[in-house]
């Protein structure tokens, strides 16, 4: 039995394959057709899925879409948008994602169609390992629901209670995130890492934008709000309440805005406590399952944790959007063999392509660049990382198989010894490209974890903050609240990565990496050895351990390193690669 879930036409499209049960790909679109947030049909991700389970379009039983399109058309038919948020009217042809499963992909086959927030709930439950567990989702907006409480049990999910549109928590944190001068959808997380240089001065004027009871009921005071306007989700009348204009794009970043973005988190959690403390009472659930969006807001998530409402918690690697792939396929698989696909717990999240060293060397002899080989000796390889480390060296670490979802997970990331009070701006700064406030999260060795970070459990995702406990000092991965947001490794997760750590520990007595995303600022992840290389020569990144190869950064030519700035700064953040057009859209539910 083999079942592909897609979720693709709003932002984050993804692919996933369960063979015969088992998750054995899934892949967001952006990661090959390097458009960031990618959101059309994911064609290469779907070409993937097959050729890494060698199957053809002909071996498929079914493909689960994520969402109801013609539920999804009814909330927007229902809501005055503005014209300019699309002047063709494409979002009324709401046969267009299945008509293109159909026409692009091929695929004559049953397709089932799901609810959004049913998908979300499925991501989350059929891959925690629980037999039963009540399941929260919150996000911006599905078809109609933005707030949704469930409980799971064996392979049922059944609602408990909804929230609609346009009450939506997810919105409140955007439309701020808007007026703070960030990417919607994309630099939500940016307000959260913000918000610890700030007081929350501005809380009782946020709590102005929304009620909410002790049961977490939630609605949106609208006068403050304009979510028909592609140029900005909020009116003129959110400046007057806030007592400050919004915040431009790209300029500075004052105290006020800091305050802004502490008084919103502040206030987030506090909805969020509520919520989760109804869910428990409706549920009578000791598990508790966290997907949507919202679930991205990993100090929340430790905010959560903290009410001991819930004894165990669960948040996929790919919480998002992208991530409902996986939960669609999940719920296909049900309807089509009355019984759900595994009771075991995901831990890994390494689901997307991998490259040979054969591979990764013909690449390197092809384009004629320079490398120590070390093939066949592991550990010369691990000391030689080692070595790298120590010398305060930035090291891009390109390795086995892609993560899926939003963080590197040590197969495509950047790590460094987070001893250096030097290299928080050294990679910002020369690598990233970003802005100097944004926090480096580590990758701690599980077996040292407690000494660390002062969490009850390992944490395989990134998917919580926590308090920095360490008697170390490690100032690259410390924010400046004492805070982190770790990812913790054992020898079966990432046995090579685990190797190296462990050998640094016995060097330095630190079982900690700084790790960071291999990319640079406005582009995904890199997935493929070309993208590790074009990366590479386009950032401070100073030695590239890819595969059992090790390039330093003056094996790279000078045209070499040329190549690769010009090909970053033709893919502009905002230009759609392939119509060449630019949009200034902040934000469109169409």
């Amino acid at each position: 039995m083999n079942i592909i879930g897609i979720s693709s036409h709003f932002h984050d499209s993804a692919c996933a394959l369960l063979k015969d049960g088992k998750l054995v790909a899934a892949v967001a679109e952006e990661r090959f057709s390097r458009f960031k947030n990618d959101s059309r049909l994911p064609v290469r991700s779907f070409r993937y899925c097959l050729e890494e389970a060698n199957l053809s379009i002909k071996d498929i039983d079914y493909i689960g879409f994520y969402e109801s399109p013609e539920k999804k058309l009814s909330r927007q038919l229902q809501y005055p948008f503005a014209s300019e948020s699309d002047n063709e009217y494409r979002w009324l042809d709401y046969d267009l994602p299945i008509r293109e499963i159909r026409e692009i992909l091929g695929y004559e086959n049953v397709i089932r169609t799901y609810d959004h927030h049913l998908s979300h709930a499925a991501t989350a439950f059929y891959f925690s390992g629980f037999k039963e567990s009540a399941i929260f989702i919150c996000d911006g907006v599905g078809e109609w629901d933005t707030t949704s409480y469930w409980v799971g049990f064996g392979s049922k999910i059944e609602l408990l209670h909804n929230e609609i549109f346009p009450n939506s928590v997810g919105l409140l944190y955007s439309t701020l995130t808007n007026f703070l001068g960030f990417k919607v959808l994309n630099g939500e997380y940016k307000v959260m890492g913000l918000a610890p240089y700030g007081v929350p001065k501005y809380s009782e004027h946020i709590r102005k934008l929304f009620c909410c009871d002790e049961e977490g009921n939630f609605c949106l005071n609208m006068e403050y709000f304009d979510f028909a306007n592609a140029k900005k989700m909020f009116k003129d009348s959110l400046s007057v309440l806030l007592g400050v204009p919004p915040r431009r794009k790209e300029s500075d970043i004052t105290q006020e805005y800091l305050n802004i973005a502490a008084s919103l988190q502040q206030v987030l959690e506090e909805i969020l406590v509520k919520k989760i403390k109804y869910l428990a009472s409706i549920a009578g659930k000791k598990n508790l399952c966290l997907s949507g969006g919202v679930a991205l807001n990993c100090v929340a998530v430790n905010s959560i944790r903290k009410t001991g409402f819930f004894e165990r918690i669960y948040i996929p690697s790919s919480p998002g959007d992208s991530g409902a792939a996986t939960g669609v396929a999940a719920l296909a698989y049900i309807d089509a063999t009355n019984k759900r696909h595994s009771y075991e717990k995901l831990e890994t999240a390494y689901f997307g392509p991998s490259y040979s060293n054969n591979y990764i060397k013909d690449l390197l002899d092809s384009i004629e660049i320079k490398y120590n080989d070390y093939s066949n000796n592991e550990d010369s390889f691990c000391n030689s990382v080692i070595k790298e480390i120590l010398e305060g060296k930035v090291i891009g670490f390109f390795q086995g198989r892609m993560e899926f979802g939003p963080r590197a997970l040590g197969n495509r990331s950047i790590i460094a010894d987070p001893r250096l009070s030097s290299m928080r701006d050294k990679l910002n700064n020369l690598v990233k490209k970003r802005e100097a406030f944004r926090p480096f999260a580590p990758i701690i060795l599980e077996e040292h974890f407690s000494d660390i970070i002062e969490l009850s459990e390992p944490c395989y995702f990134m998917s919580e903050v926590c308090k920095v406990i360490s008697k170390l000092d490690l100032p690259a991965i410390t924010h400046v609240d004492k805070t982190c947001r770790p990812q913790t490794i054992n020898s079966k997760s990432n046995y090579i990565l685990h190797k190296i750590m462990t050998k640094f520990f016995k060097i330095t007595g630190c079982p900690v990496l700084v790790n960071t995303s291999f990319n640079v600022r406005g582009e995904p992840i890199v997935c493929s050895p070309i993208d590790a290389l074009r990366c590479f020569g386009n950032s401070g990144i100073e030695v590239l351990a890819m595969g059992r190869m090790i390039i330093k950064k003056e094996f790279l030519t000078d045209k070499f390193i040329e190549m690769a700035i010009h090909e970053h700064e033709y893919i502009k953040p905002g230009k759609d690669l392939f119509t060449k057009k630019v949009s200034d859209s902040v934000y469109t539910f169409i």
